[in-house]
């Protein structure tokens, strides 16, 4: 039975006993049947209503555990059966505690149900957002299907106005493309030929056609829904913590709902009805079910919130160990630069320096042999195929042409190889002006060089301050040499540089600097995956729609490293919540129990069971109200400050 279908029985069944309460002392009126009546209403209410409570608590008693639903059981178990024998022997009745705590607790759940949906539910119904047909090129012509039609490789047509249906490239056309829904990107972004289009955006201006690329549930914004809901369902590390002290404090509560018993019955001379309703309101007001709602709630509209941002945290460890993190380490190539370098200066025969080195890279799907492949075809240079291709790992190429050894790689090579003195010299001047040389020789002399240049993002120097403002060390971490490295560590204000590192390698190098504190570290999520995976918090930046990146613990859809400094404010705000949820739970449980047991009678300061149950009811939704006010609460950036 349904939560909300047992808490209307409960009160369906429980009004007539709360409407004798009510009419008795001012009318006389008593529920017909009298006792009988509310023994078989609240019968129904503990067999229905109440069972799960019960099941539950027996379950976890047979494996000596025990949790929350052990003390609602015990209370309400304890007023019904004591109701029982004294309807029996003549003694006053609470039949109606028994019901009401139960109505009470139900209630809180059916709340606490409905906002965990709709913050569960938000980010899940942008789906619903997207579009429900598309024009599809068949036969030679643009016909209307519906989405679940559109397969990979598709040319789809868009018009202004229109949803893009599914994630692709652009092969003709151009336009302004609302991303805010997906990426939270809150300006129009301009689309060209080649440029990845995401499924559900909004087309502003222009019409084009693109070819599909990912549909159905290869969508970014279905892996960002998926994402989302995996994470709302993992559990932060002090949840454990959460759980340990509920396993110590029931036990802990019923000794003390049974030493109020005792002192009230033995000691001071209560009677027995007077001295339970004393023991049960303890149990009830201690259900520490606030306990238990702090951690998962926040972490689901902090996740949430987060995907909203074009920020998605993948689970709740991330947002602990966030906290923690000391040093923040970025690859170079494609996160603080633009990861499209291009060739700045050719030194030597030109021609035949592109030439020799376009037939070795022509396969290669390094950034730097596409800059150079690039550079030939915009010369319309031709070059011949290459032989006995091999890699040399961390160095470069090298291959047979036309029956000559060629070679094409980095300053290391130059140890193997002669070269001459004034391209020494002008290979240490490029590297001054952060420019990355590629050597290019034939058989074992040097022939020429390559200038190329992968410049810092704009937004990369703010980026950085915006960390090093928290206390925080930044580092990068690069295969390329000391001397690039440095001119652009000192372009965006990085404190530390490790260069000349290989892919292997970096792993390596991220555990060492963990041995001063907790590491995040920032990288595109493919080439640094190992790197991702080892560190503290890894951070993939998002690389157009493959968002999917299993090794980051983070995942900034928009690529733009600001997002780094934004993800740390919303993971230590939710956390922050955590905490504050935590403390208000517990402070609750703990100055409830010494009002229920009757410590201030004196003063005339009671609790009855059914006002204990309420009260504990209104303790959790207060909770999941905490959790969902941080939708509002202002994410404060060292971006935004500075």
């Amino acid at each position: 039975m349904k939560i909300t279908t047992r808490f209307w029985v409960s009160l369906i069944l429980s009004l007539p006993m709360l409407a004798e309460m009510i009419l008795m002392p001012l009318t006389g009126w008593m529920l017909p049947g009298g006792e009988w009546t509310m023994l078989i209403l609240t019968t129904v209410v503990m067999a229905l209503s109440a069972r799960p409570f019960l099941q539950s608590a027996w379950a976890s008693f047979k494996k000596h555990h025990s949790n929350m639903d052990t003390l609602v059981a015990v209370g309400t178990a304890t007023a019904y059966l004591y109701s029982i024998y004294a309807m029996f022997t003549g003694k006053k009745v609470f039949f109606e505690s028994a019901a009401f705590v139960i109505t009470f607790i139900l209630l809180g759940q059916v709340l606490e149900e409905r906002m965990r949906n709709n913050a569960s539910n938000a980010i899940e119904k942008l789906l619903d957002l997207q579009a429900k047909e598309a024009e599809v090129k068949r036969n030679g012509h643009f016909v209307k299907l519906p989405v679940d039609q559109i397969v990979t490789g598709d040319e789809i047509r868009v018009k202004p106005g229109q949803k893009v249906a599914v994630d692709g490239e652009i092969l003709t056309g151009s336009s302004n493309i609302d991303e805010s829904m997906v990426t939270g990107e809150s300006m129009p972004v301009k689309k060209v030929v080649g440029d990845k289009v995401i499924g559900s955006t909004i087309n502003s201006n222009g019409t084009f056609t693109f070819k599909a690329e990912k549909v159905g549930d290869d969508t970014m914004l279905a892996q960002i829904v998926e994402l989302v809901k995996k994470a709302q369902n993992s559990h932060a590390p002090i949840q454990k913590l959460t759980d340990k002290v509920s396993d110590i404090f029931v036990p802990v509560v019923l000794i003390i709902a049974i030493a109020t018993f005792l002192i009230w019955y033995v000691l001071l001379g209560a009677s027995v009805a007077n001295s339970l309703i004393f023991a049960v309101s303890v149990v009830v007001i201690a259900c520490p079910c606030a306990l238990g709602l702090a951690t998962p709630t926040a972490l689901m509209v902090g996740t949430g919130r987060g995907a909203k941002m074009g920020i998605l945290i993948k689970n709740g460890e991330v947002l602990e160990t966030v906290n923690d993190v000391q040093t923040v380490v970025f690859d170079k190539t494609g996160t603080i630069t633009l990861g499209q370098p291009q060739v700045t200066d050719v030194i030597g025969d030109g021609k035949r320096v592109l030439q020799v080195a376009a037939s070795l890279e022509e396969s290669s799907e390094h950034p730097l042999a596409a800059a150079i492949m690039d550079t030939v075809h915009a010369q319309k240079l031709s070059f011949k195929t290459a032989e006995n291709f091999q890699a040399i790992e961390g160095q470069g190429v090298s291959a047979t042409l036309a029956g000559q050894q060629a070679f094409v790689g980095n300053e290391k090579l130059q140890h193997d190889f002669k070269i001459a003195d004034d391209l020494k010299s002008q290979m240490a001047s490029l590297q001054d002006q952060a420019k990355t040389v590629v050597l290019v020789g034939l058989n074992d002399e040097v022939i020429g060089l390559i200038a190329i240049q992968d410049a810092p993002k704009e937004t990369s120097k703010e980026a950085i301050s915006a960390l090093k403002s928290r206390g925080l060390k930044t580092v990068m971490l690069t295969g390329d040499n000391q001397r690039v490295a440095q001119a652009i560590a000192d372009q965006v204000g990085i404190d530390q540089v490790i260069a000349e590192v290989m892919p292997s390698d970096k792993a390596d190098r991220v555990q060492a600097l963990q041995a001063n504190g907790k590491v995040a570290f920032v990288g595109d999520g493919i080439n640094d995956a190992p790197a991702l995976s080892i560190a503290d918090v890894g951070i993939a930046m998002g690389s157009g729609t493959d968002i999917a990146i299993d090794s980051g613990g983070i995942v900034l859809v928009k690529n733009d490293l600001r997002d780094v400094d934004r993800a740390l404010a919303l993971s230590k705000k939710t956390f922050g919540r955590i905490k504050l949820n935590l403390f208000w739970a517990f402070i609750y449980n703990v100055l409830g129990i010494p009002v229920a047991a009757g410590v201030f009678y004196g003063l005339g300061l009671t609790l009855s069971p059914e006002i204990a149950g309420l009260a504990m009811a209104f303790s959790s939704l207060s909770v999941v109200t905490s959790s969902v006010l941080l939708n509002k609460a202002k994410i404060t950036s060292k971006v935004e400050i500075a």
